[in-house]
C-alpha cells in the first residue's frame, strides 16, 4: 500500500495542475471539485487521502459504496460514478450525494419510484456518450435534451448536469472536442429552463485528461490513478 506522504504529494501534484488548468481557462481553482476515484481502493487509502484533504470520493459499484461507507466515519461526499443497475438504487440512494451515471429514461423511472418511496430528493447527472463508442454506456447527445424535459415531470429528482466519459488518448488534448460537445449540450439544456434541471456540473476528465477538461468547462474531475496508483485487480473484479 502506499505511503501517506506519496499519497499526499499525489494529491498536492494533482491540485496544482488544477489551478493551472483553470487559470488557463480563466477560472478559480476552487470552482472545481476534486473526486477521488477509489475502484479497487482500500480503506486505509482512502481513510489517507482524506486526511490529506479529500473531500470528494467517486465509487463505481454500489456494494462498494456502500461497504467503504460503512467503515469510514468521516463525513465523505460520496459520489456514483459507475454505471447503476435498477435493482441497486434501493440501496445506494441513502448514501450517494450524487449520481454522475444515469443512461436512460428507464433508470430515471426507477430512481424517482424508489425516491419517492424513500421520500428522498435525489441529485442526477446524465451520462451521455459524445464519442459515440458503442462500449461506453451514456444517451447519446440528440436524446438528452428528451431526457432533461423528462425530469422536469418528476417530483424527487434534480439534474444536476451532465457526465462523460471519452475514449483512452495518447495525450491530454485530443479529448477536447468531446468536452467542448458536452459543454455547449450543457448550454443548450440550460436555455429551455425546465423545471428540477439545471447545468451548474460537467462531470468530466480523469486521471490521463483532467486539464484538457478543466481548460473546456469541466467543473468536476474524476481521479484515480494519479492520486491512489496503478488499480490491482481482485480476482471478482475482473
Amino acid at each position: 500500500m502506499m505511503q501517506e506522504n506519496e499519497i499526499r504529494e499525489r494529491i498536492e501534484q494533482v491540485k496544482k495542475k488544477i489551478e493551472e488548468a483553470a487559470k488557463k481557462s480563466g477560472r478559480n481553482a476552487e470552482d472545481i471539485t476534486l473526486i477521488a476515484v477509489t475502484k479497487t481502493v482500500e480503506v486505509p487509502a482512502i481513510l489517507q487521502a482524506l486526511q490529506c484533504g479529500i473531500k470528494a470520493v467517486g465509487e463505481n459499484r454500489v456494494q462498494e459504496l456502500c461497504r467503504k461507507h460503512q467503515q469510514i466515519e468521516h463525513d465523505v461526499d460520496w459520489h456514483l460514478i459507475g454505471h447503476l443497475q435498477t435493482n441497486k438504487i434501493k440501496q445506494v440512494l441513502p448514501f450517494a450525494n450524487l449520481i454522475h451515471s444515469v443512461d436512460s429514461l428507464h433508470l430515471l423511472d426507477a430512481l424517482e419510484k424508489e425516491a419517492l418511496t424513500q421520500n428522498r430528493d435525489v441529485k442526477i447527472l446524465l451520462q451521455v456518450n459524445v464519442s459515440g463508442e458503442e462500449s461506453k454506456f451514456g444517451i447519446s447527445p440528440n436524446q438528452a435534451m428528451n431526457f432533461a424535459e423528462c425530469v422536469a415531470g418528476k417530483q424527487k429528482i434534480q439534474l444536476c448536469g451532465l457526465m462523460t466519459v471519452p475514449p483512452p488518448v495518447a495525450q491530454p488534448y485530443e479529448n477536447k472536442p468531446y468536452f467542448a460537445k458536452l459543454k455547449q449540450l450543457a448550454f443548450q439544456i440550460e436555455q429551455e429552463h425546465y423545471q428540477h434541471v439545471n447545468m451548474d456540473i460537467l462531470s468530466m476528465g480523469m486521471s490521463g485528461d483532467y486539464t484538457a477538461a478543466i481548460e473546456e468547462g469541466a467543473t468536476m474531475v474524476r481521479v484515480g490513478t494519479s492520486i491512489f496508483g496503478a488499480r490491482i485487480y481482485a480476482a471478482n473484479q475482473q
